[in-house]
């Protein structure tokens, strides 16, 4: 790997074993421009619930340390997430909570991409827009277009092995992976 090549972390914000969230994040990879190397980053799911109490004594769990100092360590990250009751998996807000605690929150100034696959129409719309408030309130750089919504997902994955198979979809993922390179690059002053 060189020194140019970008590290991206991605973060998935579905546990579900057959989620079409997760089978994005791992088609990213194949996807990914060839100076960038994306990589996931550690499960959030054993995070306890958020508890100022544990926080005030400075008693953070290992698993949120591990979470952050892989998004610290990464030159970026993309957040691959599901829509639950039109906002943003509990879990996920869970992590992103706790780490926003931290004294060197790792999402401060991190270029960050949002990805999304739903059921229905809207493509997770919804989440993203919410995750998108929550991040900026912890000084992430978002990345704007192109979006990547995964609408009526059943259609665009194949049934028995999750692969990706439209596409479209593979197209502007491509796009925002492309455009993603350049705005990580710019941000953080590298050709």
């Amino acid at each position: 790997m060189s020194d140019n090549q970008l590290n991206v972390a991605v973060i998935c914000g579905s546990l579900r074993k057959g989620s079409y969230n997760a089978a994005l994040a791992r088609t990213l990879p194949s996807l990914a421009p060839p100076g960038m190397a994306i990589k996931a980053a550690p499960a959030w799911d054993k995070m306890p619930v958020y508890n100022h109490d544990l926080h005030e004594s400075g008693a953070f769990p290992s698993e949120v340390t591990a979470w952050a100092d892989a998004i610290r360590a990464a030159d970026a990250a993309i957040i691959v997430s599901p829509e639950y009751n039109w906002s943003i998996p509990g879990g996920l807000k869970n992590a992103i909570d706790w780490v926003s605690r931290l004294k060197d929150v790792p999402f401060k100034e991190k270029p960050v991409a949002l990805q999304s696959c739903a059921g229905g129409a809207l493509g997770g719309a919804r989440m993203q827009y919410h995750l998108r408030q929550s991040l900026t309130s912890i000084d992430a750089f978002l990345f704007g277009k192109p979006e990547v919504l995964v609408t009526f997902s059943a259609k665009k994955f194949d049934e028995k092995t999750l692969e990706l198979t439209d596409q479209p979809t593979i197209d502007i993922i491509k796009q925002q992976l492309a455009g993603f390179e350049k705005f990580i690059r710019r941000l953080n002053g590298r050709k």
